[in-house]
């Protein structure tokens, strides 16, 4: 079953090394979230990897994290070509669509070419849960911090904005993202924005923030807002701890 209402999980979280090399994962618990938004027992998810070319190494961990699990993983590949026949149809046919880090400027680029914005807004109104790490959470909202054109974060405001906000992720990780994104709110670059620490995710059903989770303890969701006067004001929000 589809979910309930157009939902997004817009997270700093993924997968959960094994500990036995940067190449072997297990998914982590916000997979199980989703799928049960998705009102999915065997659920169908396709990993959307352009955020680094549709890099082989991501696809192998991807495809090798699901694999003997209860999910029935795909991927949709444009590099260089798509890799199947009929993209729309693949993608309404999923109950998740998971979207990996990267260029977040260089993900939305390529989607814009190959008409996924469009196929992708049908596919959260027809109730596939959408959802994504870093770039994959920057890119459905106005916009955020990112290193796609350098190595000093600059801002990004040409996301697909379906979520009227900002987006700062790896908010306690990466010391540069929180005050360029309270910079960004302050000058009106950005709009009232949510930010997540290391292992936390945004769950978004419409465009209404209806919950904070995280993987881990000690880490935590924020709303950052103009003051009215010149500044900032960020609250603070406590996650729910999903369990593995």
């Amino acid at each position: 079953m589809p979910a309930s209402e157009p939902t997004i999980v817009a997270t700093s979280m993924g997968f959960t090394s094994r500990g036995r090399g940067p190449w072997d994962a297990d998914p982590g618990p916000v997979f199980d979230l989703m799928a049960g938004l998705a009102q999915a027992d065997e659920p169908r998810i396709c990993y959307l990897n352009q955020a680094v070319g549709d890099q082989p190494t991501s696809l192998t961990v991807f495809h090798g994290a699901f694999a003997g699990t209860r999910y029935r993983p795909s991927h949709l590949a444009l590099f260089p070509m798509p890799n199947v026949e009929d993209v729309r149809a693949h993608l309404l046919g999923q109950d998740i669509i998971w979207v990996g880090g990267g260029s977040v400027a260089n993900l939305c680029a390529v989607w814009r070419v190959h008409g996924l914005p469009e196929i992708l807004r049908e596919c959260w109104e027809a109730g596939v849960v959408l959802g994504g790490v870093s770039a994959g959470s920057i890119c459905w909202h106005v916009g955020g911090t990112t290193d796609s054109f350098g190595r000093k974060l600059r801002a990004y405001t040409d996301g697909l904005g379906w979520l009227p906000y900002g987006n700062g992720v790896h908010y306690d990780s990466e010391a540069e993202r929180r005050p360029l994104l309270h910079r960004l709110v302050a000058d009106g670059t950005l709009p009232a924005s949510h930010c997540t620490d290391d292992g936390v995710g945004l769950v978004y059903r419409g465009t209404r923030l209806a919950e904070v989770v995280a993987d881990r303890p000690g880490v935590a969701g924020y709303e950052v807002v103009p003051d009215g006067a010149g500044g900032v004001r960020e609250t603070r929000i406590e996650p729910r701890l999903l369990t593995a």
